[in-house]
């Protein structure tokens, strides 16, 4: 049974709660990724900022979000229409991100996991290990952990300990930095963005070259180009 730590991304990008909001939009925008989680000084995660908390910022978007009807207006309370105000012309990720946190462990079952993002509406989920941000799981990781998933099987040692060591040698390099690798009866399960078929190559002989693994499967797909 595949859990969260075999199919996360552990290599996280975060922002603290004093970056701006701009920052944030440049950094999704840089990295084609859609949310990151909020670090505080400890290294304790405090947050979740997504594109959806940037849509309707003045200077996110760089115009004034929607407004709500008069009648709307005068019918809602004070903290709700506060709180919206700072959400939507907050300058840092302390004002915009998201607070009620949803997480999981790192021994949480998939099929688990399916069932939180479903019934919170909600498209990743931070993995903490004491409280602290270990990985992050997408709903990409979760299908593609579905995708190469044996039901009646368990998941062996053996098999994460290679996902491990794959994983360790592809951090050395930053073309390897972003990508999963799920290993099931042997097979390294290669999955990710890559720029050039140069990384494709050697991503997929670093998995070849490990001692044990019998056979690499690669996903891996183009980085998807964004126009501004």
């Amino acid at each position: 049974m595949l859990t969260a730590k075999d199919v996360m991304t552990r290599e996280v990008v975060t922002v603290k709660p004093e970056t701006s909001v701009e920052d944030i939009a440049q950094l999704l925008y840089a990295q084609r990724i859609s949310g990151v989680p909020v670090i505080d000084g400890s290294e304790k995660i405090v947050g979740m900022v997504s594109e959806g908390d940037l849509m309707g910022h003045v200077g996110a978007v760089g115009e004034e979000p929607a407004k709500r009807s008069w009648w709307l207006r005068l019918i809602g309370n004070a903290p709700d229409t506060a709180e919206r105000y700072t959400r939507t012309h907050g300058r840092t990720a302390a004002d915009v991100m998201s607070r009620k946190l949803v997480s999981v462990d790192e021994d949480t079952p998939l099929a688990e996991i399916a069932r939180l993002l479903e019934k919170n509406r909600i498209k990743r989920v931070p993995v903490l290990a004491d409280g602290k941000l270990v990985g992050l799981i997408s709903r990409a990781n979760l299908l593609r952990g579905l995708a190469v998933a044996r039901p009646e099987k368990s998941v062996s040692a053996d098999d994460r300990a290679l996902g491990d060591t794959i994983t360790k040698e592809l951090r050395k390099h930053p073309w390897g930095a972003f990508t999963n690798v799920i290993v099931q009866d042997g097979v390294a399960h290669l999955w990710g963005f890559i720029d050039a078929e140069s990384e494709r190559r050697a991503i997929a002989l670093i998995a070849e070259e490990t001692p044990g693994v019998r056979g690499v499967e690669d996903h891996l797909t183009f980085r998807p180009v964004y126009e501004g």
